[in-house]
């Protein structure tokens, strides 16, 4: 419970209690005012009235007013009744009366008023004895509930006296000898309250700032400074280039590689915003400028920066690194900065492109001779130069789908090639899908016939042409065919589907084979991979050139593929304005 609310609970008993008491003692009060009220004006002014009429009636022989007096004090008694048979009394008086008016001298009538008048005094005065005691009861009454009431609202008083300013002023009391041990040096010293009010609160900060100037105390200034420079001087003697920024994008530190990258000293470059060192360093820019974009760091990553470095051009890939910590004391993590790492990657893209052009140099060469022993195999089968048996033709027939498997390996090797060094050559034009779509089906026709496979067209009427090169997109679109004929079962249908759409015309190859997990299906347009467990011949790099080939085109490669449920890969391409 908070402070504030039991100050607001205990001042709320009290006035609760002086409300109690005040009320009970109006009330007590109230009452014997009401008894004392009714003596006085009922009892007493009938005795009143009665005095005065004895007294007119001593003097009506000597005083000539007297009859009236006594006539105006019995009109007031008679107004004035208020007890059991003083009301028979008055009117027995006041019929004496009238007797006496006739004869003021009349002594026996004389002597019945005075008697009727004693009797209603009596009466009265009997009365007040009864009313006397009835507020003497009432008395004792009211003293017996105030004192009930004023002992319980004395205990709550008491209780409240000598436990609130406790509650209030022992955990003040803890809490200042808590900072006297602060003050002494005592860092380890902590506050444990169990409330949750504010003194937990402020418990819970005292701890906090406790914790800190222990941990501040523990530190050594001298072993902090020599870490600083073991880190500086580690970051200064890597190889590649490190920039540091706080969380307002100051540069912290930068290494001597990155001062040298940059073309910056020092002085230009640590302690300054990098926005405002972005303005007048291009190399600057590109590296800050994707900082606060998780996507824009994620493809930094991968892709490689040409800077002209080491008297060279130079390639190097970017690395974010956020740095977070959790303050003692605290549960959320805060940023404090940022690191930027740039890897160089030079070596391994000049091995990479040694690779490319030695792959290349070794496809162009291997085309030649691959196509003379084709061409020769034509000559062998046509039995020019003599007959040859079934088993000669069979071993033709061997050589020949070998030689027809080099040659894909050959082309696929020179179109990887074309891929990596970003030469791909294209020739956008206006293209029928149709006539794509007969090429693919034309050079894989006698592989689908081998196995007893239809191919079937559905083209759904389309009437528009395509922007793109129709060498490229056929061999995409006939590497399609052919993996679709290879990964489908004997005796089954293979649909190439055409369908337009507002921008854009699709072409889908749809076969009902083994399919592809989803654990692979991100997979298989990686360059070299293969699904494991695949028995399938093939070099992994078909998809890889054809996403490639769709992609320098403006278009897509897609696949929807579900284990045991067949493939669908669809190209789409756009449609000729």
């Amino acid at each position: 419970m908070k402070i504030k609310t039991k100050l607001r609970l205990g001042i709320g008993l009290l006035f609760a209690m002086i409300t109690v008491l005040a009320v009970v003692g109006i009330r007590q009060v109230s009452l014997l005012s009401a008894d004392s009220r009714n003596i006085l004006i009922a009892n007493h002014n009938s005795l009143e009235y009665t005095r005065q009429m004895l007294r007119a009636l001593d003097e009506l022989e000597v005083h000539a007013g007297a009859l009236d007096v006594f006539k105006k004090n019995l009109e007031a008694q008679q107004k004035n009744i208020t007890e059991i048979g003083e009301k028979e009394l008055t009117a027995q008086l006041a019929g004496h009366f009238e007797k006496l008016k006739t004869n003021v001298r009349d002594r026996e009538t004389a002597a019945l008023i005075r008697n009727d008048a004693l009797e209603i005094m009596s009466i009265n005065l009997d009365a007040i004895n009864r009313k006397s005691h009835i507020a003497s009861q009432t008395a004792k009454s009211s003293m017996v509930w105030i004192g009930i009431t004023g002992t319980l609202c004395f205990i709550i008083a008491f209780t409240l006296f000598v436990n609130l300013p406790g509650n209030i002023a022992n955990p003040i009391r803890e809490l200042t000898e808590s900072i006297r041990q602060i003050a002494n040096e005592n860092y380890t010293e902590r506050v444990h309250f169990g409330s949750r009010d504010e003194y937990g609160q402020l418990a819970q900060s005292f701890n906090t700032m406790a914790e800190k100037l222990e941990e501040y105390n523990s530190s050594n200034l001298a072993k902090l400074m020599i870490e600083k420079k073991r880190v500086e001087t580690l970051i200064d003697n890597m190889h590649d280039p490190v920039i540091g920024l706080d969380e307002n994008r100051k540069v912290i530190f930068a290494n001597e590689v990155a001062r040298r990258v940059t073309g910056l000293q020092a002085t230009e470059l640590v302690g300054r915003d990098a926005a405002e060192v972005a303005l007048h360093n291009d190399l600057v820019r590109s590296l800050v400028k994707d900082i606060a974009d998780p996507k824009a760091k994620a493809n930094g990553q991968s892709t490689a920066m040409k800077i002209y470095a080491d008297d060279k051009e130079s390639y190097f890939e970017k690395e974010y690194v956020d740095i977070s910590i959790v303050p003692t004391g605290e549960q959320q993590p805060r940023s404090i900065g940022h690191v930027i790492i740039l890897r160089n990657v030079t070596p391994y893209k000049e091995l990479d492109f040694a690779k490319t052009n030695f792959i290349a140099n070794v496809s162009h060469e291997l085309k030649t001779p691959i196509s003379s022993i084709k061409i020769t195999l034509d000559l062998l089968r046509n039995e020019r130069v003599g007959n040859t048996n079934d088993e000669q033709r069979s071993l033709l027939d061997s050589i020949r789908e070998d030689a027809d498997r080099l040659l894909k390996i050959t082309g696929e090797l020179l179109n990887i090639t074309q891929v990596e060094s970003g030469k791909i050559q294209l020739n956008i034009a206006g293209t029928s899908p149709r006539e794509i779509v007969q090429y693919a089906i034309a050079a894989n026709e006698t592989q689908a016939e081998s196995r007893d496979i239809s191919l079937q067209i559905e083209d759904n009427g389309i009437k528009s042409n395509v922007l793109a090169d129709s060498e490229k997109t056929a061999w995409v679109l006939t590497n399609l065919v052919s993996n679709a004929i290879r990964y489908s079962y004997d005796h089954s249908s293979i649909r190439i589907v055409l369908e337009e759409y507002a921008d854009t015309v699709r072409i889908a190859v749809a076969d009902n084979g083994q399919g592809i997990s989803q654990e692979y299906k991100d997979k298989i347009f990686d360059r070299y991979f293969r699904v494991p467990g695949s028995t399938k011949e093939g070099t992994g790099l078909g998809l890889a050139i054809s996403r490639e080939f769709m992609e320098a085109q403006e278009g897509t490669l897609t696949v929807e593929s579900e284990l045991g449920a067949g493939s669908t890969f669809t190209i789409a391409l756009k449609k000729v304005a």
